[in-house]
C-alpha cells in the first residue's frame, strides 16, 4: 500500500518531495515507489519536471481508482478499530416534527437501552436543517432530498393517503371522482416541498392534481389529523400520520383505486467516510426499526 499511497499523495500535491514528507521518505525513495508502479504496469503515470509533476491521461484514471482503494483501506482499518471500542458519546438527530413526535421516541429509547453510554439530542423541526452548520450527526427526511452531497440511507416507504372522517362524509357525501375531491373543502399542509403533493394517478396511470379550495392550511400535520378527525374536511398526507386512524375506522381512505405519489423516508448524514460507530449503529437501528413494512402500515 505504501507505493500506492506515495503515488496518490504525489498526484494530489503535485510534488514527489511533498509526498515523501507525508511518509517520512526521501524524495528519491518516493520516486522509486512511483517508478516501480510504472515499471509493473508498463505505462507512464506522471510527467516529471524540476518544479512540478503532471499526471498523464492513464495516470489520471489510475489515480482515481487508487484513491478509492485507499479510502476503502482506511475505512476497513477504522472499522476494525471500532470493533474494539464501545459505542459512546452524544448523538445529535434532526427529524420532522410530526414524524419524530409520533414514531421516533420509542426507537430512540430502544437504542439508548442497547447502548447505555450514548446520549441522544433530538431536534424536531419541519425546516431543512444544514447538518454541518448546526452540528447534526444524522437527519431523518421525508420526500425529496435536496442535498446531493449528503449520504442517504433508505429507511422506509412513505405511503400517502387522502382521507376524511365518517362524520364529514355523512354531511357532504363520499367523493367518488377527482372532480368530487376538487369540490371538497381541503385541509392542507402549508409547507409541502416534495413533488406530487395532492396528486393522484387513476387506474389508467394518468396523474390528476387536486387543486380545489383550501378550507384550512397548517404547518403541522398532527393539527391536520385533529381537524380531519373532527370532520373539518378532506386531508392528504403520509400514512405515518393518518394510517392508524384509518385502520381504526376513525378516518376513511378516499378513491382507493387512485394512487397518490409515492415518497421515501431517508436517514442522511454528511459523509460515508469516518462515520462514527455511534452514528453507524444508530442508522442501522433505524433501518431495522422502520425497514420493510413500517410499523404504521402493519395490520
Amino acid at each position: 500500500m505504501t507505493s500506492i499511497g506515495v503515488f496518490v499523495a504525489a498526484a494530489e500535491d503535485g510534488s514527489l518531495s511533498s509526498a515523501a514528507r507525508r511518509f517520512g521518505l526521501s524524495a528519491s525513495m518516493a520516486g522509486k515507489h512511483v517508478s516501480s508502479i510504472e515499471t509493473d504496469l508498463g505505462v507512464r503515470l506522471m510527467q516529471r519536471s524540476t518544479r512540478k509533476l503532471h499526471l498523464t491521461d492513464v495516470g489520471q484514471a489510475y489515480y482515481a481508482r487508487c484513491k478509492r482503494i485507499l479510502e476503502e483501506y482506511e475505512d476497513a482499518n477504522r472499522e476494525a478499530g471500532d470493533a474494539q471500542q464501545s459505542v459512546q458519546g452524544v448523538l445529535r438527530v434532526a427529524a420532522p416534527i410530526t414524524f419524530g413526535a409520533m414514531h421516533l421516541g420509542q426507537v430512540v429509547a430502544r437504542y439508548m437501552e442497547q447502548h447505555p453510554r450514548v446520549g441522544v439530542e433530538v431536534m424536531l423541526n419541519d425546516r431543512y436543517v444544514d447538518l454541518l452548520a448546526e452540528g447534526i450527526d444524522v437527519a431523518i427526511r421525508v420526500g425529496r432530498l435536496l442535498d446531493s452531497d449528503l449520504m442517504a440511507r433508505r429507511l422506509a416507504p412513505c405511503r400517502m393517503v387522502v382521507c376524511a372522517a365518517p362524520s364529514f362524509l355523512e354531511r357532504h357525501g363520499v367523493p367518488r371522482t377527482i372532480q368530487d375531491l376538487r369540490r371538497a373543502p381541503r385541509l392542507a399542509f402549508s409547507e409541502a416541498i416534495s413533488s406530487g403533493d395532492w396528486t393522484l394517478s387513476d387506474p389508467d396511470g394518468q396523474a390528476h392534481v387536486i387543486d380545489g379550495p383550501i378550507r384550512m392550511a397548517a404547518n403541522n400535520t398532527q393539527m391536520l389529523l385533529a381537524a380531519a378527525l373532527a370532520g373539518g374536511g378532506v386531508t392528504y398526507g403520509p400514512s405515518f400520520v393518518f394510517g392508524q386512524a384509518i385502520a381504526a375506522g376513525d378516518l376513511v381512505a378516499l378513491l382507493p383505486d387512485h394512487q397518490p405519489t409515492a415518497l421515501t423516508i431517508h436517514a442522511v448524514y454528511p459523509t460515508k467516510r469516518h462515520v462514527s460507530l455511534k452514528l453507524r449503529s444508530f442508522v442501522e437501528h433505524l433501518i431495522a426499526s422502520f425497514g420493510g413494512v413500517p410499523p404504521w402500515d402493519r395490520p
